[in-house]
C-alpha cells in the first residue's frame, strides 16, 4: 500500500492512498465466503457456491463493495500511521478506483481534520501572580462556623417561616390548570435558592398550615423551562440552634479536650484553606496564560459539530445569543484540551493504575455513588480512555505549574510543594471532601419528622434535589 498527505490547511489534510489488488485480494474472498453463505443456489451445498456463480448472481460490484467496506477502515488507519496523522472527528471518503480485475489497483482519498501544529512556550519563563496567604480572625471565625453549623440541631419554631429556617413543604404544580407533579414532606432552607425560582419569597412570612401560589418556571422534567403556577403549603417550621463555643463543643466536634485546643486546629484549617485557595488560582492562571499566548488553529467544523450537538441536545438550535456562547467555550476547552495532550505527548506522561483510581473515587462521590458501580458504569460505556485522558492533562498541567514561576502580589515566590495536596486535583478534592461532610452528617443525623428537636440532616440537600429536578 502507498499513501501520501497533502496539507489543505493548517487543521486539514487529504490522504490519497492505493492499495494493490493483492492486499485487497483476502478482504474480497472474504467477501464471497460471506455473500456465498446467505445465498441459495440449485446444485451447489450453501456456503460452497463459486465465485463466478456469486458474480453471476448478485453481481461482482456487490461483492467489491462488501470487501471495500470491510477493507477500508484498515487501510485507512494504516495510511494515518505511515504519515502520522493525528485525525479529529470522521473522514470524507471518496473511492477514486474500484479494481476491474486483478491488475488494477484499489484507490480512494480521505479528507479529515487533524491536530494542528503549534509551538508551546517555555514553562520557566511563565510567571503569574496570586493573592498573598493572609489568614484573618474573620477566616478563621468562618471555619468555626461552618463547623457550628454541621453540629446544629433543628427545633421547632412556632412562629411564621424565615431566611434560615428549615421547613417542611408539600408542592404541586400546575399548567393551564391541570396539574402535571407534585411532592409533599419536602425538607427545604429558606433562603438557600436552589430549589425553584420564587419559592424564597413565597414561604418567607408564612406560618404552619398556610399555602401561597407563585409563577415560576420548572427546573426539571418533561416540562423543563415552561412556565407553571405552583402552590406551596408549609408543614412545619424549624429554626437552627447552634453549640455554644466551649469545651464540651470541642469534644463533641473534634478530638480536642478544650476549645482552645479546637480554635489552634481550626486557625491551621484556615491557613491551609488559604494555601489551597492559593494552589487552585495558580492553575487557573497559568492556564490562562497559555490560553492567552498560545496561538492553536482550531477546525471549524469540529467546533461547529460540537456547538450543534450541545444545542440540539437542549432544543435551542435557534437562539443565536447562546449559540455564540457555546460556540465561545467551545472553542476555549478544545484549545485547552488540545495544549495539554500536546504536553503529554512531549513529556511522555502516564496515568498509573493508582492515580486512576484515585481520580475515579473522587469522581464517584461527586456523583454520590459506589466507586465500583461508578468504574463499572464508565467501563460499559467505553469511557474509560477518556478519563485516563483527563487525568494525564491534570497531570500536564501539574507539570506547567511546577516550572512556571508563582509570586503573590507582595512580590513574595509561592511555594506550590507546600500545599498539602496537588493543585491539579483541586477541584475534585474539594468536591470529594464536601460529599465526606454530607456523609458524615447523614451518619449521625436522625429522621427530620422524627421529633421536634433533631440533629439537622444534609440528606435534605439531597431530597430538595430531587423535587426540583421533579418539578
Amino acid at each position: 500500500m502507498k499513501s501520501a498527505v497533502e496539507t489543505l490547511n493548517p487543521t486539514r489534510v487529504k490522504l490519497t492512498v492505493e492499495v494493490p489488488y493483492e492486499e485487497l485480494k483476502p478482504s474480497i474472498d472474504a467477501a464471497y465466503t460471506s455473500i456465498g453463505s446467505q445465498v441459495q443456489v440449485p446444485g451447489f451445498r450453501k456456503g460452497k457456491v463459486p465465485a463466478r456463480i456469486i458474480d453471476q448472481r448478485v453481481g461482482r460490484g456487490a461483492v467489491l463493495q462488501e470487501a471495500i467496506n470491510e477493507a477500508l477502515p484498515g487501510f485507512y488507519g494504516q495510511a494515518l500511521q505511515e504519515n502520522d496523522v493525528q485525525p479529529m472527528g470522521q473522514p470524507e471518503v471518496d473511492v477514486t478506483q474500484v479494481p476491474a480485475d486483478d491488475k488494477q489497483d484499489f484507490t480512494f482519498t480521505a479528507e479529515v481534520d487533524v491536530v494542528p501544529e503549534f509551538e508551546l512556550p517555555a514553562f520557566e519563563t511563565i510567571k503569574v501572580e496570586v493573592d498573598p496567604l493572609e489568614v484573618t480572625d474573620e477566616d478563621v471565625e468562618a471555619e468555626m462556623q461552618t463547623l457550628r453549623e454541621r453540629f446544629g440541631t433543628l427545633v421547632a419554631a412556632d412562629r411564621p417561616a424565615a431566611t434560615g429556617d428549615s421547613v417542611t413543604v408539600d408542592l404541586i404544580a400546575t399548567i393551564n390548570d391541570e396539574p402535571i407533579d407534585d411532592v409533599t414532606g419536602v425538607a427545604y432552607e429558606v433562603g438557600s435558592g436552589n430549589m425553584l425560582d420564587g419559592m424564597d419569597a413565597a414561604i418567607a412570612g408564612m406560618s404552619v398550615g398556610e399555602s401561597k401560589t407563585f409563577t415560576t418556571a420548572l427546573a426539571g422534567g418533561e416540562h423543563e423551562g415552561e412556565d407553571a403556577e405552583v402552590t406551596v403549603t408549609v408543614q412545619a417550621v424549624k429554626e437552627r440552634v447552634l453549640p455554644e463555643l466551649d469545651d464540651e463543643f470541642a469534644q463533641l466536634a473534634s478530638s480536642h479536650d478544650t476549645f482552645a485546643e479546637l480554635k489552634g486546629e481550626i486557625s491551621e484549617q484556615a491557613e491551609s484553606t488559604k494555601r489551597f485557595e492559593q494552589g487552585v488560582q495558580a492553575r487557573d492562571k497559568v492556564l490562562d496564560y497559555l490560553l492567552e499566548n498560545v496561538e492553536i488553529p482550531l477546525p471549524e467544523s469540529v467546533i461547529e459539530a460540537e456547538v450543534h450537538q450541545h444545542l440540539e441536545g437542549e432544543d435551542r438550535l435557534e437562539d443565536d445569543e447562546h449559540r455564540a456562547e457555546v460556540d465561545e467555550q467551545a472553542r476555549k476547552s478544545l484549545k485547552t484540551q488540545l495544549m495539554l495532550d500536546k504536553i503529554v505527548r512531549q513529556d511522555e506522561i502516564q496515568v498509573s493504575q493508582e492515580e486512576l483510581i484515585e481520580y475515579l473515587i473522587m469522581s464517584a462521590q461527586q456523583y454520590g455513588m459506589d466507586p465500583n458501580q461508578f468504574a463499572q458504569a464508565l467501563d460499559q460505556q467505553g469511557q474509560v480512555p477518556a478519563v485516563m485522558g483527563e487525568v494525564a492533562r491534570r497531570k500536564a498541567l501539574a507539570t506547567v505549574l511546577e516550572t512556571a514561576k508563582v509570586v503573590d502580589t507582595n512580590g513574595a515566590e509561592v511555594d506550590l510543594k507546600a500545599l498539602e495536596i496537588e493543585v491539579d486535583d483541586a477541584d475534585d478534592a474539594a468536591a470529594a471532601d464536601d460529599a465526606a461532610d454530607d456523609d458524615a452528617a447523614d451518619d449521625d443525623a436522625a429522621d427530620d419528622d422524627a421529633d421536634d428537636v433533631t440533629p439537622e440532616s444534609d440528606a435534605d440537600a439531597a431530597q430538595r434535589e430531587t423535587v426540583a429536578d421533579k418539578a
